[in-house]
């Protein structure tokens, strides 16, 4: 009887899996260009998991890496890649691209949702 049910665990632990990994609804994107980052400071709200594409359009290979956000990725020549961040504490996270040290450069500013919004739109909750 254990190993009927067996599948049905399964199912359900990779149901469970696959929806807290979906949940993530925020993408934001980076472009290595002449061994730049566009931007070179990106936003993005804290406390929360994001999604993060980095495209690179030069023809060599870059690696994203960053110490403050433990994360590290080899992006190959006009191809792209994505690493998850997150949730983070408000503040700024340093990156850079270990091919091009002295050139690209980044960092990552992590701050609050409602402040996120407000940057974006211009529009302040407050009355």
């Amino acid at each position: 009887m254990l190993k009927l049910r067996a599948p049905r665990l399964a199912s359900l632990l990779f149901f469970t899996f696959s929806c807290s990994v979906f949940a993530v609804t925020e993408e934001y994107f980076l472009t290595i260009e002449n061994h730049l980052f566009y931007p070179s400071e990106l936003k993005v709200p804290a406390n929360q998991k994001i999604k993060l594409t980095i495209i690179n359009k030069d023809d060599e290979a870059e690696e994203f890496d960053s110490f403050d956000l433990n994360r590290e990725k080899v992006i190959f020549g006009n191809r792209k890649g994505t690493i998850y961040i997150g949730p983070l504490e408000p503040g700024e996270y340093h990156f850079i691209g270990e091919y091009n040290p002295n050139s690209a450069r980044g960092l990552v500013i992590a701050v609050s949702p409602e402040q996120l919004a407000t940057e974006e739109t211009g529009v302040s909750d407050a009355n």
